[in-house]
């Protein structure tokens, strides 16, 4: 019983994390079109976990895909650095078919402030943007010569794209105030993010507070102890 007890305290304390997921509006868009995306935020001591996804499938411009994205840190932070990043790059030929190269770099950057951006003078952009699925058939049918057989802009990333940061001071009851995505290859095609689930009619502007999975532990070895109470006084 003890070992059980022990398991799912370091479990707890292991699995401490905040999560919060801003999305675009629905009806969102950008120079290039409609635009729809996620950023999923996963907090620890120290560490800043970003999941991006462009969830605009079949896109039509390169003005529709995922480029930036400035965040803001409940608890003040605006210095940090970033510790690795990964997506799969994908190359669209002229005919809207693609292939897959495996896993890289993202070649972003992060800007203090927060910002992760492909178009600062990293590594990568104008390449790298993060683009949306295929049609059905499985080809960008849609795509216009910004995306088919693009070279300045080919590979693009396919996602979900993940960023590790290392925050200092930052903690699992931290959260993301804010969160605004940036589309194309052009600085400042902004988009406000608002916290809600993917494909809502609304979605909220404000905040929730942050559901951190150690509670839930603690709150599973209250319910193992008020169980065990209650055995001890049918006895």
């Amino acid at each position: 019983m003890f070992r059980t007890i022990l398991a799912v305290l370091t479990f707890s304390a292991v699995a401490s994390a905040a999560t919060i997921t801003f999305v675009t509006p629905v009806g969102a868009t950008s120079a290039g079109g409609a635009v729809n995306a996620s950023a999923t935020f996963a907090t620890i001591a120290n560490t800043l976990t970003i999941t991006l996804t462009d969830l605009q499938n079949n896109p039509g411009d390169v003005g529709q895909l995922l480029s930036d994205l400035a965040f803001v840190v409940s608890t003040g932070q605006t210095t940090g650095s970033l510790t690795s990043s990964s997506g799969v790059a994908r190359t669209v030929a002229s005919n809207g078919s693609f292939a897959d190269g495996g896993t890289v770099a993202a070649g972003w950057v992060l800007q203090a402030g927060f910002t992760l951006c492909d178009l600062c003078g990293g590594a990568a952009g104008p390449t790298h943007t993060i683009i949306g699925g295929p049609n059905g058939s499985n080809v960008y049918a849609a795509a216009n010569s910004s995306i088919a057989g693009n070279g300045p802009h080919n590979p693009f990333l396919a996602g979900p794209v993940t960023f590790v940061l290392n925050i200092p001071g930052i903690t699992a009851t931290s959260t993301i105030s804010s969160a605004t995505f940036s589309f194309g290859t052009t600085e400042g095609d902004n988009v406000q993010g608002c916290v809600g689930a993917v494909g809502a009619v609304g979605c909220n502007p404000t905040v929730p507070e942050p559901i951190t999975s150690g509670l839930v532990g603690t709150g599973l070895i209250g319910l193992f102890f008020l169980r065990r109470r209650v055995a001890t006084r049918k006895v």
